[in-house]
């Protein structure tokens, strides 16, 4: 009898000691329970978006954390993208100029320009001054630096970041009476907030909580647009074939095959909607200093013939292979896309924003071993014009940028992915000022650029490209707190800054890194009032909110930048 009093007071006790541990982690930090992480917003992804919203929701005196899939923090900005699409410098405001700003105090030491002096670098960029002395700031930059200056942000705001954090996109949302409740990552890890911020490029989390999205262009009609949907014919830029190229393998012999990368579709009617993307690449550093290059690589899989295209693109007398390769400090350049045939791999990217993270990876490598192989195509091949190989060699990658990648990025170039359908959708009848946009959070400036998005034959049996659009607003435009929030049916807790609700034109110009930084500290400030008034994030009081983010420096009107 004694032995059986003994047990149970021994799993009294025990049972005491359980309650009492759970009891006492719950009152502390969610770090006590490894699996379970809360704070009042939480924000998913790695982008310059993602860091800026966490920045401001301190600011705010909420806590957060950052969720993030990347390893390295800052997406695009960090990724290689270090000449700023910026626009109209002026309607650029908030800690996205706070951001350009670090980024000038790091030049402005003598101790940054390692590998040229600071008096060597021609200071010239997008039409302006790159290291803007009069106003403090800087807007081209290595990657490096913009992963410092993000990282900087992180320490001084002490913001817990957990990386390598992927959503489980299948079962891992709980959602209930259409809020979110919690996420779980592949990890095991669960996430619990009030409100939940979806910085990423492509979507995920807004997607997972069943949010309504577009990918691909509407058809004109859809929102009343002139630049959406196929655009055929249209020379914008310089991305086209502006000669008569063959598109078969022998020329002149259809029934030999279309050259790699060529589509066997017919080209629909300009305006026509469809589930197509722009292209996309990496944005590349490359370096001419020969202490600090390393040979452009050859990838294993490497086919010259995929590069056919361009060899004749070349003997069609066109030189402009070099034009993309803008110039940043230390003797490196952003190099982007330029010409008919360049690093924008085209067409190989649609089914990207739904398909899974093992065909997103397939998706990402084939990315790489195609502008790797360019490269390398273009460094050794014979039938690449002489003085292109010779000028060409003087190039390598940065040997002291993305050390751990092999100096390649980690970033590929997503120009738009899923787009929401939220509250208000963001059209070209916003970009070029045709109707007035209610409930401004931020300002765009830059032209609505689509790059190309199909390589057809046309019916004259040449090669070319199609969906390449640039249209310029004529001033900064309006960006509505109605495209970053979703229908209120659909969820009551969740903000999207970066796939925000947009056409695909308007997207083209919404897309720039500074405009994600002010929609992301925009998001995180109607979180905030969300929270504190207990109400969903459609019924934040738009008034309060301006007066908040006038506080914060954000530029909401084109009167504010005259």
């Amino acid at each position: 009898m004694s032995k059986l009093i003994l047990t149970a007071n021994k799993f009294s006790l025990s049972f005491i000691l359980v309650i009492s541990l759970f009891l006492f982690a719950g009152c502390n930090s969610s770090k006590s329970i490894p699996n379970l992480n809360s704070a009042d917003i939480i924000v998913y992804g790695g982008t310059s978006a993602a860091v800026i919203a966490a920045v401001e929701a301190v600011h705010s005196g909420k806590t957060v954390l950052v969720v993030s899939p990347d390893t390295h923090i800052g997406g695009l900005s960090s990724g290689g993208l270090g000449y700023t699409d910026t626009g109209n410098k002026s309607s650029i405001g908030g800690l996205s100029r706070e951001f350009y700003h670090r980024v000038w105090l790091h030049y402005n030491d003598s101790s940054a320009w390692n590998w040229q002096k600071k008096s060597e670098y021609g200071n010239k960029g997008q039409g302006t001054i790159a290291m803007d002395g009069e106003n403090r700031t800087m807007w081209i930059f290595e990657p490096h630096v913009a992963e410092q200056v993000f990282e900087d942000f992180i320490r001084d705001n002490k913001i817990t970041v957990l990386r390598n954090e992927w959503l489980d996109r299948s079962k891992g949302l709980v959602k209930k009476d259409g809020r979110i409740i919690s996420f779980k990552t592949l990890s095991g890890k669960t996430f619990s907030g009030k409100v939940f911020i979806d910085a990423t490029y492509e979507g995920d989390l807004m997607a997972a909580a069943g949010v309504s999205y577009q990918v691909g262009r509407e058809a004109c009609t859809v929102y009343d647009e002139t630049w959406n949907g196929v655009q055929a014919n249209v020379k914008h830029h310089g991305h086209y074939f502006k000669t008569n190229i063959d598109p078969y393998k022998i020329p002149g012999k259809p029934e030999t095959g279309l050259l790699y990368g060529i589509s066997k579709e017919s080209i629909a009617s300009n305006c026509t909607g469809d589930n197509k993307i722009q292209a996309y690449c990496f944005r590349l550093c490359m370096s001419n200093n020969p202490e600090n290059r390393v040979a452009f690589p050859k990838p294993e899989n490497y086919d010259p013939a995929k590069y056919e295209l361009l060899v004749r693109v070349f003997d069609s007398g066109w030189r402009e292979w070099f034009e993309k390769f803008d110039l940043i400090p230390n003797r490196k350049t952003d190099t982007n896309n330029h010409g008919p045939f360049s690093s924008d791999f085209i067409g190989m990217n649609y089914n990207y924003p739904d398909a899974s993270y093992e065909r997103r990876k397939e998706i990402i490598k084939e990315h790489e071993d195609y502008q790797k192989g360019l490269l390398y195509f273009v460094s050794n091949d014979s039938h690449v014009p002489k003085e292109v190989r010779e000028e060409m060699n003087n190039w390598g990658l940065a040997k002291d940028e993305f050390t751990d990648n092999g100096n390649w990025s980690r970033q590929l170039y997503i120009r738009e992915a899923r787009r929401m359908v939220g509250v208000s959708v963001s059209s070209e009848n916003d970009v070029l000022a045709k109707r007035e946009v209610q409930h401004p959070v931020g300002m765009g400036s830059y032209a609505m650029d689509s790059h190309n998005i199909q390589r057809y034959v046309t019916s004259e049996g040449f090669v070319q490209n199609e969906g390449d659009v640039g249209v310029s607003p004529k001033h900064p435009y309006a960006i509505s707190y109605g495209a970053l929030v979703p229908k209120k049916e659909e969820c009551t807790n969740l903000i999207v800054p970066v796939c925000l609700s947009s056409s695909h034109i308007a997207y083209g110009s919404i897309r720039m890194e500074p405009v994600f930084m002010i929609l992301g500290q925009s998001a995180a400030c109607a979180a905030s009032i969300a929270i504190d008034k207990k109400q969903a994030v459609q019924e934040v009081d738009y008034e309060n909110l301006k007066d908040i983010l006038i506080q914060r420096k954000q530029v909401l009107s084109v009167s504010k930048i005259d």
